[in-house]
């Protein structure tokens, strides 16, 4: 779909000018008529995606967007105009032009699923379709209700998982900060005045010299390999889907971390599913849009032979539970959910499950990482102090005798 600068004249003679995305010249005449104007001329601009692509938007940006899209239509605002007081009003200026865009869309001919699918950086597969759902079924206000609610979840999920890696992440840079001072400037200099005094080193004060040899001579080896294996993983995981899902396995697997990670994913999984489940989606279409958001190659091929089997007829706790992905209290209650036609709630309960635990493995990780950094912390430096210190005392001990 292409951007179009328009001349056009309205059935008053008056003349407008303006910017319509349309499939072609026709469609842009098209749109403009219903809009009730003739096309003069116009001039052919830059796709949107390239103009409003919809990148950066911020999850509180949608939360806010979806309130006060909410409050106007259950007000009885018609969307038009209540997303023209939201172009008007919102803070983020990339929203802004998202709303603007939606406006002259949905007043070519489009209604506001559609309009909000010209932007998947901002509005994904499940926001998409559950607003098509809501329109259709004219529960629009009740669907972007809940998904204020989902959005603030996944919000709060983000937080936990940044948590979860950004203290880790911090303590790292700082012991290896302090270790290449350590090994590069100052034990160095401590360890020639102990050559100096011409006595034999004991064995970890010989350790410690080599291991001070190699971060002089080979520091960038030591920075640029780890760094270089980075950028590879992910150049691989960019370009290579198969490389792509055995890491995305790998991290499942990955001590501590790894289950915690997998909770979080099932948890957004279930979370969703629900969401359009409750919003009328049926199942296999629910699985299918899950399966592209959960973000791990590995979740999403089990997801979706879950619902291949389901195609195949089979019940969904037992498609599930031939993923090996869910454990068994968690299959029991979608099986019940399932007999007894309340799988959203079953589903709600999974969500809840998985999230309050995904929180208290991330607070039991912390109370365990901040010793355990300290300890490691307090070791090397006990390892300087004694490797250098030591031949110190023993040379004193020999002065006194």
């Amino acid at each position: 779909m292409e951007m179009y600068r328009y001349k056009a004249v309205t059935t008053q003679g008056r003349v407008m000018h303006g910017n319509l995305d349309a499939v072609n010249v026709g469609d842009l005449e098209l749109r403009l008529s219903r809009m009730g104007m003739e096309l003069v001329n116009y001039r052919e601009m830059k796709t949107r995606g390239k103009s409003v692509s919809g990148r950066g938007i911020k999850r509180v940006d949608l939360i806010n967007f979806c309130f006060h899209l909410e409050q106007l239509v259950r007000a009885g605002v018609p969307i038009l105009e209540g997303l023209a007081d939201l172009r008007d009003s919102m803070e983020s200026r990339r929203l802004r032009e998202i709303c603007s865009a939606m406006v002259e869309s949905i007043q070519g001919g489009k209604n506001l699923s559609q309009a909000m699918n010209d932007f998947p950086h901002a509005f994904n597969n499940v926001f998409v379709n559950l607003i098509r759902v809501g329109e259709e079924s004219g529960q629009l206000p009740e669907v972007l209700r809940q998904m204020t609610e989902n959005l603030k979840w996944a919000d709060e999920q983000a937080a936990h998982t940044k948590k979860l890696f950004m203290y880790p992440a911090f303590v790292f840079v700082v012991v290896t900060a302090v270790l290449f001072f350590l090994m590069i400037y100052l034990v160095p200099q401590l360890l020639q005045f102990i050559k100096n005094m011409g006595q034999q080193l004991p064995l970890h004060t010989r350790i410690l010299v080599v291991v001070s040899n190699i971060f002089v001579k080979y520091w960038y080896l030591i920075l640029g390999l780890p760094t270089a294996l980075v950028i590879g993983v992910l150049v691989g995981i960019r370009t290579s889907p198969p490389f792509r899902a055995r890491v995305d396995g790998w991290l499942l697997n990955v001590p501590i971390i790894g289950p915690i990670l997998k909770k979080t994913i099932l948890a957004r999984f279930a979370n969703y599913f629900a969401l359009m489940y409750t919003s009328g989606v049926t199942v296999l279409d629910c699985i299918r849009i899950c399966a592209d958001i959960v973000g791990n190659k590995a979740v999403e091929a089990a997801i979706q032979d879950a619902g291949r089997r389901i195609a195949d007829g089979a019940g969904i706790a037992v498609s599930f539970s031939a993923s090996g992905l869910f454990p068994p209290l968690v299959l029991r209650m979608l099986r019940v959910g399932e007999n007894t036609g309340a799988l959203d709630a079953a589903l709600v309960n999974v969500g809840y499950f998985y999230s309050r635990d995904v929180r208290e493995s991330i607070a039991k990780l912390q109370t365990l990482i901040e010793p355990a950094m300290t300890v490691i912390m307090g070791g090397l430096l006990a390892w300087v102090m004694i490797s250098v210190l030591g031949p110190i005392y023993d040379l004193i001990t020999k002065i006194k005798v």
